[in-house]
């Protein structure tokens, strides 16, 4: 039996100071049963704060198995945590329900919620998430066990341990949520296996597309808007979606059978309408067809290619050595254009970076919004090239650039626009919103194109070769520095902030301190090894995560995260004000 203070072999010399400085070593310490930890902290009650750092170890209780990894100084510092693991045999979780990992990850989604309403108001806290369904540190299956990660703040009376309370947290309220949440026995088990089944067919949808020909899929009767900006629920009496006739695709899914809704082609697809009609709402339904959705979100079969990315200005975001020249042929400060930087983008140059970054990252289709776009890189109708002359505007709109973008990197794009018609005349598709519903009007959009021509000439030749980058891997610290989410607007990473306010996609805190993590032991393993393009360490990132899962981030980290996309970990990297770009290479 483990001595009281010891690691595995025990204090070396017997004193309580020794004793809890192993223990702090060694995180992973057997130290004893459940009524051992209840008499720990009965005896503790009163003691000096810090004690409670003898706790860190293993112990064991019923069925599970609870790990006290890391202990808070003070009442006043970060939570302290801790880990669950409940045993398999007495999970006794159905294999079918954690036999693939989309699956897997599907029923730990759910078990993570039903542990957080269980939880309630307690001192104990798990990151269970919001309306998407990610893969989380806070709730993994490995081989049909459990494992959790919580946060609790260890109860205390100014700088005193509070034992009874402890006590009551650890021994009775923990061991109680365990059993009501995490066991199939006790669980509500249709709901579970429903919710499985969802993720399953939205993941499905998702993978379906490229056969179809599709880049996104909105089912019908899908709820698109949201209660409020800050309220990603299903908005109350919402509008349900209907695909117009034309575009209606059905397809069957492994669970709910045939399916129907709108299919978004491939090349480029045109949103119109008036203010407040719905056209930003459906593109943001897009660009979050990138998750899987809990039921009843109302967008669980609402799916985008896993390679799309919402693409906007940023203005005063730091640029480093990103082709730019597609869109801006010439600067009068005589700055190549090919290889540009800047610690101050404009709107325009921002946008520009952020379009060459996505598709050297690897991005299939751009959702853009005319709201949040730059509108002289996208706008510059017949009239304004009659009074400006081309050689003196060095800016190349998007409009002449989005169907040689198609043509030679087989870029698609989904643009929401509303104030130009030139769209018109390079769209594949254009579809109307009117009141939240939907009409195919690309044979109406044509007839006015060739009625009404524009008298605008085109500005671009093509498209060029793409230039990927190298980078520098020094320019990320290796030596666990500290990581830290501000939200979904903000990374720290040691001395240096990320900001990606920008990044629209990002939809959770635990994704920001995933990407940090990952930056981070990309360059501390040698994915990032100077050598590599952007690209190709992507590549490297995406084929371990789908290998091995949250592991893929970070094995040692004890606070909560989620995997991110390859796609945001390179728009953070993009957007680091300490990166340095190494070498440029012509492809």
């Amino acid at each position: 039996m483990a001595q009281r203070y010891g690691g595995r072999g025990g204090p070396r010399h017997g004193g309580p100071r020794n004793a809890q400085a192993q223990q702090q070593r060694d995180p992973g310490a057997q130290r004893g049963d459940a009524h051992q930890l209840r008499r720990e902290l009965q005896g503790m009650h009163g003691a000096s704060y810090g004690r409670y750092k003898s706790l860190t170890g293993a112990w064991r209780f019923d069925g599970f198995t609870l790990q006290v990894q890391r202990v808070q100084p003070d009442p006043y510092a970060p939570a302290s945590r801790v880990q669950v693991t409940v045993d398999a045999e007495h999970a006794g979780l159905p294999a079918e329900l954690w036999s693939t990992p989309v699956r897997a990850r599907a029923l730990a989604g759910y078990l993570v919620r039903a542990l957080h309403r269980q939880l309630g108001k307690s001192r104990l806290r798990v990151d269970a998430g919001g309306q998407q369904v990610l893969d989380r540190s806070s709730c993994q299956i490995r081989d049909g066990a459990v494992r959790v990660r919580m946060g609790i703040d260890m109860p205390g009376r100014g700088r005193t341990i509070d034992g009874r309370a402890a006590e009551d947290t650890l021994c009775d309220a923990l061991p109680e949520a365990v059993e009501t949440a995490l066991r199939w026995s006790v669980a509500d088990q249709q709901r579970a296996r429903e919710f499985v089944d969802s993720v399953e067919d939205t993941h499905a949808l998702r993978a379906a597309l490229d056969e179809l020909g599709l880049v996104a899929f909105v089912a019908d009767g899908a709820i698109l808007p949201r209660r409020s900006g800050i309220d990603e629920r299903p908005l109350s009496g919402g509008v349900p979606f209907s695909s117009p006739e034309s575009m209606r695709v059905t397809v069957r899914l492994p669970h709910r059978g045939e399916i129907s809704g709108m299919g978004v082609p491939e090349g480029i697809t045109l949103i119109v309408g008036g203010g407040f009609h719905g056209k930003s709402t459906l593109l943001r339904a897009l660009e979050q067809g990138v998750y899987d959705h809990v039921p009843g979100d109302g967008r669980e079969l609402v799916v985008a290619r896993d390679d799309t990315v919402k693409i906007r200005s940023e203005d005063g975001r730091r640029v480093h050595r990103v082709d730019v020249s597609p869109f801006v042929s010439h600067l009068p400060t005589g700055a190549d254009t090919r290889d540009f930087s800047t610690d101050n983008a404009s709107g325009s140059t921002s946008q520009a970076a952020a379009i060459t970054e996505a598709v050297e990252a690897g991005a299939g289709v751009l959702l853009v919004d005319e709201d949040t776009a730059a509108t002289n890189l996208m706008i510059r109708d017949a009239r304004m090239q009659a009074l400006v002359a081309k050689d003196a505007e060095p800016l190349t709109p998007f409009v002449d650039l989005i169907r040689p973008l198609h043509a030679t990197h087989g870029v698609s794009t989904v643009l929401v626009m509303g104030g130009s018609g030139d769209y018109m005349d390079v769209a594949d598709q254009v579809l109307m919103l009117d009141a939240y519903r939907a009409r195919d009007v690309t044979g109406r959009a044509r007839e006015l194109s060739a009625a009404q021509p524009t008298g605008r000439r085109s500005e671009a030749e093509g498209y060029p070769p793409l230039h990927h980058r190298v980078v520098e891997p020094r320019c990320i610290p290796t030596e666990r520095p500290k990581i830290r989410a501000r939200g979904t607007d903000a990374l720290s990473i040691g001395e240096s902030t990320v900001e990606l306010r920008g990044v629209e996609q990002i939809v959770d805190p635990s994704q920001v301190t995933g990407i940090g993590l990952m930056l981070v032991s990309c360059a501390r393993r040698g994915v990032l090894d100077g050598e590599r393009s952007i690209n190709e360490v992507l590549q490297v990132l995406a084929a371990d995560i789908a290998e091995r899962g949250a592991e893929a981030v970070d094995e040692k980290f004890v606070g909560d995260f989620a995997v991110p996309r390859p796609l945001e970990v390179a728009a953070a990297l993009n957007r680091l004000r300490v990166l340095q770009v190494r070498d440029l290479r012509s492809r």
